[in-house]
């Protein structure tokens, strides 16, 4: 059996539809996917056993030039490659607009949410097979629902499997006593203050620890230094493509995470996380898996799901909802967690 994903971003909801891979694996012997994904992602599903072929797409980029896209020679390559060869099945794991439109360049019947399901609800429209999958759940698990219904599997009652093996995939080992801080994120409000960054890596080191600070922007990079700059047993990393990240990750005993797609590839490798969230939920979105444990700031407005703090109280910490997180609270549920593994 022959299957199509599209699931095109962003990095988070394309590690949460890992688990549902390794579902239809199991219950469907000899099953291929091809997967249709951002061109900045496009690493993550290939390291999954299941998936034969990874398809990038660029609309990041092709939004740009909408009027001239047919022009655009890897649009066109793209658009070549989906109509190759017939699908079994064509799986909108996204639920929009954009990735609905990407489902009719293919071959194959069409499964999407419902419009009571999906995030945007004119997309159902374009699907032949439309599936029902409460909302109100963690997106592992809708996502996990919609593949069983669309496959016609009855739905597993085990635990989510990414079905990624970190030391297989990136041939390293889990080195004691090193953690990996996760500290950079795209919201302003999802940034844990600075100040607290740096007094938790100064108790982390106190206490014999070594951190490693990846970054992806010259902003991210400039805090990471002078977070380093308190200690030489804190090493900033060189810039990492996604699989560079990830193996980095995987030699790590612990992380700790602000909400961020890097927090979720932690989960999806099983790295023990301490993940914090201060404006939004965790209950639908958080890190998924075993040895994930997730602080939310007990605050009189979040979750607010704002990308600006509109809090006008005072506050010693930018955005307030986060002096309910300090460092010395975090490196509790941290020692708490390295203490389990």
């Amino acid at each position: 059996m022959r299957v199509l994903i599209i699931k095109t971003s962003s990095l988070g909801d394309v590690i949460h539809t890992l688990p549902a891979l390794s579902d239809a694996a199991r219950a469907i012997p000899g099953i291929r996917f091809d997967w249709v994904v951002e061109e900045s992602f496009a690493e993550i599903p290939a390291w999954h056993p299941a998936v034969a072929t990874v398809i990038p797409v660029a609309i990041r980029r092709w939004r740009k030039h909408l009027l001239s896209l047919r022009r655009d020679p890897v649009y066109r390559r793209f658009v070549a490659v989906l109509a190759e060869s017939p699908y079994d099945a064509v799986i909108d794991a996204q639920g929009l607009l954009k990735s609905a439109w990407i489902g009719f360049k293919a071959r194959g019947p069409r499964h999407g949410l419902d419009a009571d399901s999906a995030r945007e609800p004119l997309a159902s429209w374009c699907y032949q097979y439309k599936h029902r999958v409460p909302r109100g759940q963690h997106a592992v698990e809708r996502v996990r629902q919609l593949f069983a219904q669309a496959l016609g599997y009855a739905l597993p009652d085990t635990p989510a499997d990414y079905g990624l093996d970190g030391a297989r995939l990136f041939e390293t080992e889990v080195a004691p006593r090193r953690l990996m801080f996760l500290h950079g994120t795209t919201w302003v409000t999802k940034h844990w203050p600075e100040s607290y960054w740096r007094e938790l890596a100064r108790l982390a080191t106190a206490a014999g620890y070594t951190v490693r600070l990846p970054w992806g922007s010259a902003e991210e990079e400039a805090r990471a230094r002078r977070i380093a700059g308190l200690s030489p047993a804190i090493e900033v990393l060189p810039k990492l493509n996604l699989r560079g990240v990830a193996r980095e990750l995987a030699s790590c005993q612990a992380a700790v995470a602000v909400d961020t797609g890097l927090g979720h590839l932690a989960a999806a490798l099983a790295v023990p996380t301490v993940s914090l969230y201060g404006p939004t939920n965790p209950a639908l979105t958080r890190a998924y898996g075993p040895g994930q444990v997730h602080l939310a700031a007990e605050f009189q407005c979040a979750p607010c799901l704002r990308k600006q703090c509109t809090y006008t109280g005072a506050s010693e910490v930018q955005p307030a909802c986060f002096g309910r997180l300090p460092p010395e609270r975090v490196w509790q549920a941290l020692e708490a967690l390295l203490a389990e593994t």
